[in-house]
């Protein structure tokens, strides 16, 4: 892949993660990164575990940049784009944003141009290059900027490419949220287990034992849908069969669909607002 000069506009948990996965997994020459943030502590933060460029000014980094990564709050993120417009010829600039809920024309209202822009949707997970990513890209995209996005988006992750905007949503709710989803899942376990008495280092260990053993099982017997293998952990009449009719009894998963529907909701209100 061909290095091109890559600026984020931002220092958030997603930059740090996404710089983590470029840097450790994609090889990608850390000089090549600028972290544009006044976040001071955040942005030194990256700056000193990947050994990229830190600066205060989205100027500067914009001109200095082939790649624009937009990964601002999307409460400023038309104030970061008005900021921005008319310093460049963005017709020779790549611009990637992170944001939910923010289309491609509002992009372009913001920068008052008809911008490259792409949207992606990273998770948390990118941060060991084991993330899924959605991208949506407009159709004024050139076929190399899109392999090279491709490219550097495979170094954290799986991609998945949206052929409608409003996929992204979708994404969203299935990757970019999800995580937490688990790690709810994985608290409230070790809240019960302490309450029975183990201290929190024995407590999480059986969490990751649990969660990275269940996944590596799912994922010997591939073939096997999930319904199945949690018929294969329970006996008819038996406890896991009981703690399991509590799930139902409370709509476990009515409750994880509305949850996720909730994410892709929030995601078309904030495309109204924004």
């Amino acid at each position: 892949m061909k290095y091109r000069k890559i600026a984020f506009i931002g220092s958030g948990n997603i930059v740090n993660a996404m710089v983590s996965g470029i840097v450790k997994y994609g090889k990608y020459k850390s000089s090549m990164i600028t972290i544009s943030s006044p976040n001071n502590c955040r942005r030194n933060k990256i700056v000193e575990n990947y050994n990229v460029i830190g600066i205060n000014d989205n100027n500067i980094a914009v001109k200095n940049s082939d790649v624009i990564i937009l990964a601002v709050k999307p409460q400023v993120m038309e104030y970061v784009c008005k900021s921005l417009r008319k310093i460049v010829d963005y017709r020779k600039k790549l611009i990637l944003t992170l944001a939910a809920g923010i289309t491609v024309n509002r992009y372009n209202e913001y920068f008052d141009d008809k911008i490259n822009l792409i949207r992606i949707m990273p998770s948390i997970l990118s941060f060991i290059g084991k993330g899924i990513i959605g991208i949506f890209t407009q159709n004024i995209i050139t076929e190399e900027n899109k392999i090279f996005i491709e490219k550097l988006m495979k170094s954290i992750g799986d991609i998945i490419w949206c052929k409608e905007e409003h996929e992204i949503n979708n994404i969203t709710a299935i990757s970019g949220s999800s995580p937490a989803y688990i790690f709810l899942f994985m608290e409230a376990i070790q809240q019960k287990a302490e309450e029975l008495g183990y201290n929190k280092k024995i407590s999480r260990k059986l969490i990751f034992n649990i969660f990275n053993s269940s996944l590596k099982f799912a994922s010997f017997q591939k073939d096997i849908c999930f319904s199945e293998l949690r018929k294969k952990v329970m006996s008819e009449g038996g406890v896991t069969e009981k703690a399991l009719n509590e799930f139902y009894n409370g709509s476990f998963k009515q409750i994880i669909g509305k949850i996720m529907q909730n994410v892709i909701d929030k995601s078309k209100e904030m495309e109204n607002k924004f």
